[in-house]
């Protein structure tokens, strides 16, 4: 027994030798006479991307880095470098990125519901507000960082495995602000990509990042060059880069823009001060000459890498003397490609959001399985469509390992401003003539109203065409595309009554109907609709002669549709294609006056190629056994719609219209962050209405064209247009929003 002892404990004392001699050999052979060496990384937004300068410089030296803290960018580039990316590799993804876009949190089109497609054609105004107990509720800040954390991701799924700072190619830390304490807070451990989000979330720009239960901002607030945090970290030496905007001279603060960023420049620039005063004389410090390079001018990011190596090849005679030899300094860079990623195929999917039911019903669409292949793109799209539900404040996903099993864990938060939405919209449309149409209009959408994912959406439209409309949407079950949805609607709108191809009187016409429709969800690219409608309404004579009668008039019916929609923008698309065709079939059985078919159909497609895009348009609108019911006429007339003629010029009840639309993008507003994109285009138009079926001819088509300059705003596309049309008239048009046609 005792012999056996000894020998089971002269085992376990003999594997724990070899298992420690075999972690050593896993970490970085090191001469034990060199200095550890850290890395302290300043913010600076897009002033940060000097960092990769640096990086490129230090490794061009042969300097080894054995710890590196950032704060903002500084962390953005320090955490991707610490994962193992080289300085080269930081380049190629810096210039590569759509850097408007990632700080735009509007999902990619493609990934958005079709019924987030219709609130974004309809309201193209990003800006949301949240309603509860009758108060507004605004998000925590302008931008949710949605895109940026999918890049993130991608960026670092090769240490997905990774959860001890410690224990990356190069040990790391991320500075943060606790927004509620004050206080700095350096993030050693956990998740990696949450870690760098939350050290850069500037407040009031992105939204607070709940990181160990604590509410995390931007670490420039506290810490901006973390010289204290990363002296923790074992190192004899530090390099501290900083890359702060330098204060404007007097001369320059003549705004209360300047002197509120001068105020904060400030503030900054105490904490760094305070950092930087707990520097040694061994070690370094690099300050990039940047000048006023503005720290949100992310479109032109590349042009700060030189200036950063610039500043450390000015202290070449200092840095060198950190310098390893080639071999030693190849075998270290050679420990920071230890980790490959991901090699096996998924085991297990999981889904986890903050327990609203609905919220449940909503996520359970992933199509990620077990057995499928870690594709970063693939699980960043399935992220994208669950965030394009457009119902929570972020959607995400990270690889687990289980008892061996690797698996996906998707993660989605619900809006802290829901769960009931309000969105508006606006549209004008003058053709500086006196005819003017203007709409302001907003969209309250509830949420979360019970366990299958239903919702509750109601439009109202105040101006020239008054509109109330409010349809409950309810899917048969939670996983189930297939719906019912009663809908009431209330409207106005104006039409031209004509005598042949004459204009004799206008009618404003109101209709209140009820409508009950059976559908279903065509995956995120459509649905189809069948339903019932029963309505009323009047016309009422507003031009010409008073002896014409005003009339009520009675509908009911059923109609069936199909609608799709892959276009990549709602307002200014490049590619993808709109269609929709309505069959409405009225009949007396149902409440009609009048037993009568109409068909509208349109098509829209686009082709873009560099910055130019072409659009080819189809619309045809007719009246089956009636042609005399002014209340289901098809206008025509405006901009883009036969461009020459006035907004609604003419009716009738059989429509057709072809267009063709060119435009070419040729710049922008500005730069940064805030660019409207600006394009000059024109159209060519051919079209008619036509008072019954035997009228329809190509001879009777008219011929109308326009030349326009657009801003893609936040507001909407802003246009301003010139229509042509063949009998020589001409039209100009200011065209903001989404018009009601």
């Amino acid at each position: 027994m005792n012999i056996t002892f000894s020998r089971v404990l002269l085992v376990t004392i003999s594997l724990s030798i070899a298992m420690q001699v075999s972690a050593r050999s896993d970490q970085p052979e090191t001469n034990d006479d060199r200095p550890r060496i850290g890395l302290a990384l300043g913010g600076g937004g897009a002033r940060g991307a000097a960092h990769i300068g640096v990086l490129k410089e230090l490794e061009r030296l042969r300097i080894p880095i054995d710890a590196i803290a950032g704060t903002s960018m500084g962390a953005v580039v320090g955490g991707l470098y610490a994962s193992g990316k080289t300085p080269d590799e930081l380049q190629q993804l810096i210039e590569s990125l759509d850097w408007a876009d990632a700080f735009d949190d509007q999902s990619e089109r493609e990934h958005r519901s079709f019924r987030r497609k219709q609130d974004d054609a309809a309201f193209p105004i990003p800006l949301e507000f949240g309603l509860r107990e009758g108060t507004l509720q605004l998000p925590r800040g302008l931008i949710q960082g949605q895109k940026l954390s999918l890049i993130l991701r991608e960026q670092l799924l090769h240490v997905y495995d990774v959860r001890n700072f410690d224990d990356l190619p190069t040990p790391f830390r991320a500075v943060a602000s606790d927004i509620e304490t004050g206080d700095a807070y350096a993030m050693s451990r956990g998740d990696i990509e949450l870690a760098i989000r939350a050290s850069m979330s500037a407040p009031g720009i992105f939204s607070p990042v709940v990181v160990d239960g604590r509410a995390l901002v931007d670490g420039g607030l506290v810490g901006n060059v973390p010289v204290s945090v990363v002296r923790e970290m074992d190192v004899d030496i530090i390099i501290a880069v900083d890359v702060e905007f330098p204060l404007y001279p007097p001369e320059d603060l003549q705004s209360a823009l300047a002197i509120t960023e001068q105020m904060l420049t400030i503030l900054i620039r105490k904490e760094t001060r305070r950092e930087l005063a707990g520097l040694r004389d061994d070690d370094i410090l690099i300050r990039p000459d940047l000048g006023e390079y503005g720290s949100t001018n992310f479109q032109d990011i590349a042009q700060t890498i030189a200036p950063g190596a610039a500043a450390a090849i000015a202290i070449e005679d200092r840095l060198g003397k950190l310098s390893l030899p080639e071999d030693e300094y190849r075998a270290f860079l050679a420990t920071r490609r230890s980790h490959s990623g991901p090699t096996k195929n998924i085991d297990f999917v999981r889904v986890i959001d903050d327990g609203h039911a609905a919220d449940r019903a909503l996520v359970s669409r992933v199509r990620t399985k077990p057995g499928d292949a870690v594709d970063a793109s693939r699980l960043g799209g399935e992220a994208e469509y669950l965030f394009g539900l457009e119902r929570f404040e972020q959607a995400s996903y990270r690889l687990i390992q289980e008892e061996g099993d690797l698996g996906v864990e998707f993660e989605t938060r619900s809006k802290s401003w829901g769960p009931n939405f309000l969105k508006l919209g606006m549209s004008i449309e003058d053709d500086f003539e006196g005819s003017t149409a203007f709409n302001v209009a907003g969209r309250l959408t509830r949420t979360a109203i019970n366990s299958r994912g239903a919702e509750w959406r109601t439009d109202l439209r105040l101006g020239t065409d008054p509109k109330l409309d409010t349809e409950f949407y309810q899917p048969l079950s939670r996983r189930s595309r297939f719906f019912i949805a009663p809908q009431i609607v209330l409207e106005q709108s104006n039409i031209n009554a004509f005598s042949g191809d004459s204009s004799f009187a206008r009618y404003r016409i109101g209709e209140i109907e009820a409508d009950l429709d059976f559908g279903r969800e065509l995956w995120r690219w459509g649905e189809i609709r069948l339903g019932a409608f029963r309505g009323t309404g009047n016309a009422r004579l507003k031009v010409g002669d008073p002896q014409l009668p005003n009339f009520d008039f009675d509908t009911g019916g059923v109609r069936a549709q199909f609608a799709l929609d892959t276009f990549d923008d709602a307002q200014l698309p490049k590619s993808g294609t709109q269609f929709n065709v309505e069959w409405l079939m009225s009949r007396p059985g149902f409440g009609a006056d009048s037993n009568f078919d109409t068909v509208e159909s349109t098509i829209d497609t686009a082709w873009s190629w560099k910055k130019n895009t072409l659009r080819f348009g189809l619309e045809y609108a007719t009246t089956i056994q009636s042609d005399n019911l002014i209340q289901d006429f098809f206008p025509l007339g405006g901009f883009l719609r036969l461009s020459g003629l006035e907004r609604g010029e003419i009716s009738g009840p059989h429509a057709g219209l072809a267009r063709i639309i060119y435009y070419r993008q040729v710049g922008e507003t500005g730069g940064g962050l805030f660019d409207f994109p600006l394009y000059l285009g024109g159209s060519v138009e051919a079209g008619n209405v036509w008072q019954t079926r035997s009228d329809i001819s190509l001879d009777s088509m008219l011929f109308n064209g326009s030349l326009f300059a657009g801003l893609d705003t936040y507001l909407g596309p802003l246009f301003l247009a010139a229509g042509f049309s063949e009998n020589g008239d001409t039209s100009f048009y200011l065209f903001l929003g989404t018009p009601q046609r």
